[in-house]
């Protein structure tokens, strides 16, 4: 079992949060896209997998450990986006039947070195989207919900850019 990498703060319910066409629009790209939440989730696990694979059964349990925390980020985004009027497909701006998520986005690096590179990447582009979104939001609801997945964002930046310091395999 695999506890989430997540800070010690509870998340916000989206209890309270209605329809809000421009709020769905702001968020949405951190769900399903190629820098969202969904490909996180499935570059983590990839990555682990080569981890423990060479024998860094540590490095493997923390990836994994992000995973299970992304995973908490898009459920939650998910039901941000059915409180903000919009079923959660996995495209770019949900409800929208085109620009479905597709698996090619995962970083699929071929040494352990570049994976901890292209998680960082990814982890400062979360970091720097999150925040973007925080300076349109009006919605306080979401904008408490955007704020929370933060934290745990920059929280997995400073456990990745450790990893890669101290890389041996």
């Amino acid at each position: 079992m695999f506890e989430p990498m997540i800070c010690n703060l509870p998340y916000p319910t989206t209890d309270g949060i209605c329809c809000d066409a421009l709020s769905l629009q702001i968020i949405s790209p951190a769900y399903a896209t190629s820098v969202g939440e969904l490909n996180a989730v499935l570059q983590y696990v990839y990555h682990s997998l080569f981890f423990d694979l060479k024998g860094c059964k540590e490095y493997a349990h923390t990836l994994m450990s992000i995973a299970v925390a992304e995973m908490m980020h898009l459920k939650l985004l998910g039901k941000t986006i059915l409180a903000l009027g919009a079923a959660p497909t996995y495209t770019q701006y949900p409800p929208s039947s085109f620009n479905f998520y597709s698996s090619k986005y995962v970083a699929y690096s071929c040494s352990l070195r570049n994976m901890l590179e292209d998680d960082i990447i990814g982890e400062r582009k979360a970091i720097s989207d999150y925040k973007k979104m925080l300076r349109c939001l009006k919605n306080e609801k979401v904008q408490e919900i955007v704020s929370r997945i933060l934290q745990d964002e920059y929280l997995h930046l400073d456990a990745l850019e450790k990893m890669l310091c101290e890389l041996k395999c």
